[in-house]
Order: structure tokens, then C-alpha cells, then sequence
């Protein structure tokens, strides 16, 4: 499967989240061994984090 990263990568303190894909840091550094359906519910979990973390983003939270 191919990756979500889009070359921003900064990670929030409070979720560990990719703030530009919204992986965590061992899961873009596992990335290319994981399992079809392991990738696939990373995927599917992303647009998830990545609101959550605009939305904290809009409130003023930072990290």
C-alpha cells in the first residue's frame, strides 16, 4: 500500500501523531512491513487524527 506521507512531517507531543499524515513514528517507521489489513486500518483511522488535530490546532492547543 502506498504511504500517506506527504513530506511535513513534525509530530504533536500530546497524540505522537505526523501532524502532515498523522501516523505515528513507529508506524511510518514500520510502514513497508505492515500487513495489507494493518495498513489499511491506519488508513482508514488518518482523516480521523488529522481533524482531531486541526481541531485542536484551531482551539490554540500546541505542542
Amino acid at each position: 500500500m502506498r504511504s500517506p506521507c506527504v513530506d511535513l512531517c513534525g509530530f504533536d507531543a500530546r497524540t505522537g501523531w505526523c501532524r502532515g499524515c498523522g501516523r505515528t513514528r513507529d508506524e511510518v517507521r514500520r510502514w513497508r512491513n505492515l500487513r495489507p489489513g494493518d495498513a489499511r486500518r491506519v488508513m482508514s483511522d488518518l482523516p480521523h487524527r488529522l481533524a482531531k488535530l486541526t481541531d485542536r490546532s484551531a482551539k490554540g492547543g500546541t505542542s
